[in-house]
């Protein structure tokens, strides 16, 4: 996949194609995999491939992915990828409205959902993944003491940090140094609350 800027979505028609259940869990199976088949995502999902390849379709309609260059002599097999680097909602993008506000909150959930759930699979199968990566995988809650302005700067370096790990990983794995190396989630929530 080429490097691209992440997406920052407004729209609510936008907003609405990625919030489908399915279809996000394709997105992210898709930007996993940087380049994929429907028939290879239906295996991925547990669907069928014709409903997977509406499901892309859709998301392409509203350019959160695009066809990629074929990678088989097939020439019936078409190729996807993610338009971006990823993409971002934001809370100030969708308050206009009472239904905007609502997409997003469903959104949000969503989000919050599936990544449990993958959280979850792993808790579930982690004796399958030996001791040296149950030490290295973690699961921790911090309370701090912030202002606004604190959380969001201690978001971008959060960020900043884990970007410069995931480049350093795929600069390793482009070079040949493949030993190892797994998809890992890493999944960071900063919110204020009041005991």
């Amino acid at each position: 996949m080429v490097e691209k800027e992440n997406r920052r979505i407004t729209d609510m028609g936008t907003l609405k194609a990625i919030a489908h259940p399915l279809r996000l869990r394709l997105y992210r199976s898709l930007f996993v995999a940087e380049v994929a088949t429907a028939s290879q995502l239906a295996e991925q999902v547990d669907e069928a491939v014709s409903l997977v390849s509406y499901h892309l379709r859709k998301l392409a309609e509203h350019g959160l992915i695009e066809e990629a260059e074929p990678r088989s002599a097939d020439g019936r097999e078409r190729w996807w990828q993610p338009a971006s680097e990823g993409v971002s909602v934001r809370d100030e993008d969708f308050r206009d409205a009472p239904e905007q506000a609502a997409a997003h909150t469903a959104f949000a959930r969503l989000l919050v959902d599936q990544r449990s759930e993958l959280y979850r699979t792993y808790l579930d199968g982690r004796h399958a993944w030996g001791p040296e990566w149950n030490r290295a995988a973690s699961d921790s809650e911090t309370t701090l003491r912030l202002t606004a302005a604190e959380l969001k700067r201690l978001n971008e370096e959060l960020l900043a940090l884990a970007k410069k790990y995931d480049d350093e990983g795929r600069a390793a794995e482009a070079a040949g140094d493949t030993e190892g190396r797994e998809n890992v989630a890493l999944h960071l929530y900063g919110f204020p609350f009041r005991a």
